[in-house]
């Protein structure tokens, strides 16, 4: 087992990517705080879970709101007495929106959960790392991340910056054994595309990328990401730390 006795959490855990990393995380060992505003498809997550070699635990939590990503960190250390890993996956789609068409509820409601979020969970979980001498940090970011014509302006912003916080907490931290690194996914077959904003889709944005969309040679699975996932919270990558690792079937690779 490569995570047997780690402490994980792991956010957007209700479907897609984040269902499948804590469950991948519990099946190699790890007590994993499964967190997500469905609780009910957490228990259902949690109930799948039993019998593998760790168990997944649901936390209700609105992670849009500042006190809730601090919140899923204190309660996991204080209940389990330690954090070995933070998955920062959830995360909430623009509506194709060139930067002229974004609206002011758009650009907060991407950036609280694209970033925001993660950022207030991360700075909570790194002073317990910095307590216990050790640390891993995996952020979902996109190849909208690295890209500029693979989404709208609020959500391409907000992976880049996702990005950009990884880079510099995995260089400011390295010395104080502390990791962290992100997974740039290409198309996955997740619920992202149900969100609110992508119900009335700016068709002049999508227009314009998706010449960029033909190139994509197909959508992985949302466990083909929790592999990636796996190995970075894994010590087989003990010597990877400020990394975003693309994984997009080749997509970008044209």
């Amino acid at each position: 087992m490569k995570l047997e006795g780690k402490v994980a959490v792991v956010t957007g855990a209700s479907a897609g990517m984040g269902k499948d990393i804590a469950y991948t995380f519990a099946k190699e060992g790890a007590t994993v705080y499964a967190v997500a505003r469905r609780v009910e498809r957490l228990e259902e997550l949690a109930k799948s879970a039993e019998g593998l070699n760790g168990k997944i635990i649901p936390v209700g939590a609105d992670l849009t709101k500042k006190e809730d990503a601090e919140k899923i960190i204190d309660f996991a250390y204080n209940d389990s007495g330690k954090l070995d890993i933070l998955v920062n996956n959830a995360g909430i789609m623009d509506d194709f929106s060139p930067v002229g068409d974004v609206t002011d509820e758009m650009l907060e409601k991407v950036f609280n959960l694209n970033v925001y979020a993660p950022f207030y969970s991360i700075r909570k979980a790194v002073n317990i790392f910095l307590k216990q001498g050790r640390g891993n940090i995996i952020n979902v970011a996109s190849i909208g991340g690295l890209f500029g014509a693979k989404a709208g302006a609020a959500y391409t912003a907000s992976k880049h910056a996702v990005v950009g916080l990884t880079k510099n907490t995995g260089y400011m931290y390295a010395k104080k054994n502390i990791r962290c690194n992100a997974i740039c996914p290409g198309a996955v077959e997740t619920e992202i595309g149900t969100g609110d904003f992508m119900k009335n889709i700016n068709m002049e944005g999508m227009n314009t990328i998706k010449p960029n969309m033909a190139g994509n040679p197909r959508s992985a699975k949302p466990s083909e990401i929790a592999t990636v996932a796996l190995f970075l919270a894994s010590d087989d990558s003990s010597f990877v730390n400020g990394q975003c690792i693309v994984a997009d079937g080749g997509w970008t690779a044209n």
